[in-house]
């Protein structure tokens, strides 16, 4: 049982803070438009980026890491949600995404 939210990729509000914790390359292969990066591995290193106030919807490939970042961030104060199925789902919602490398946005 988790202390937290698990919501499906489609229902993620469209003015929704994203947290996404996956590595650089996955990032910049494509990723939501206005999200936050920060890597899983840098999570504690930099909390203080994050508003402990805001409503945090976390993100990442399939969901495993993201399940692992929304728990600690939980137990660390903040709000958290996982995103269920991670960019994966996202893609498949149709849910919009931009890369940082000039490409049609794609999950790796």
């Amino acid at each position: 049982m988790s202390d937290f939210e698990t919501v499906p990729a489609g229902d993620v509000p469209e003015d929704a803070r994203i947290l996404d914790v996956r590595e650089d390359y996955e990032w910049a292969a494509g990723h939501v438009d206005g999200a936050v990066h920060i890597p899983l591995n840098q999570l504690p290193e930099r909390l203080g980026e994050l508003d402990p106030d805001e409503d945090l919807y976390v993100i990442c490939r399939t969901g495993g890491r993201s399940f692992r970042a929304a728990q600690w961030l939980v137990g660390q104060g903040y709000s958290a949600l996982n995103v269920a199925g991670g960019m994966d789902m996202w893609f498949e919602a149709g849910r919009p995404m931009v890369s940082d490398n000039g490409l049609k946005p794609v999950v790796l």
